[in-house]
């Protein structure tokens, strides 16, 4: 986050940089995609891929797991923003973002090594779920509850259970379906599919 979002007000000493701060990001990003797992991520070795001494890193960072957090949120969009005028449109927005993601190669690779290693940086792993993931599970939330609200969906509908179904394809092209390129539309017939057992 920034000091223009934050508001506050700049501390006195040296100027953030954020052309340092961008090149320590890719650093990392770039480290782990050519396979270093988060164990082997070290400080040094992001300083020395980025061309900042270390101490550029510390005065942003406390610790790696900050940085790696940081780093692994920039691959996620921020949520998409939506028309409200259908609950069909906005979870064809939301999970349209999923696709896009898809795409990027990088961002996978990063985000399996990252992941794999999950069991071992627990904390890592919760808040970049809360960072990252949980803007989107509660937006999706916040259009069913809506569809439900205006019946646009069945007044029974089990709200987890629908996030769950319309999530998980998505995951399951995502990262389990046939390679190459996701199709334009696959957003659109996800979420019609779904619907078809979702309306009243």
């Amino acid at each position: 986050m920034t000091i223009q979002e934050t508001g506050a007000a700049r501390p006195a000493g040296r100027p953030r940089s954020e052309k340092a701060e961008k090149a320590i990001i890719d650093a990392t990003l770039d480290l782990i995609s050519e396979g270093m797992g988060i164990s082997d991520l070290s400080i040094e070795a992001i300083a020395s891929k980025a061309g900042v001494g270390k101490t550029t890193i510390y005065r942003r960072w406390s610790n790696k797991e900050d940085l790696v957090v940081d780093a692994l949120s920039t691959l996620k969009a921020p949520v998409p923003p939506l028309a409200g005028t259908s609950v069909r449109e906005d979870l064809i927005s939301l999970l349209d973002a999923m696709r896009q993601e898809h795409g990027n190669k990088r961002g996978r690779c990063v985000m399996n090594i990252a992941m794999s290693e999950a069991d071992r940086y627990p904390q890592l792993l919760e808040r970049f779920v809360k960072r990252a993931v949980e803007p989107r599970r509660e937006a999706m939330r916040s259009v069913i509850e809506r569809g439900v609200a205006s019946g646009e969906l069945r007044a029974d509908l089990d709200v987890d259970m629908g996030m769950a179904v319309l999530s998980g394809a998505m995951l399951w092209h995502t990262k389990w379906g046939p390679a190459g390129d996701l199709p334009l539309d696959l957003a659109e017939r996800v979420v019609d599919a779904a619907l078809a057992g979702m309306a009243p």
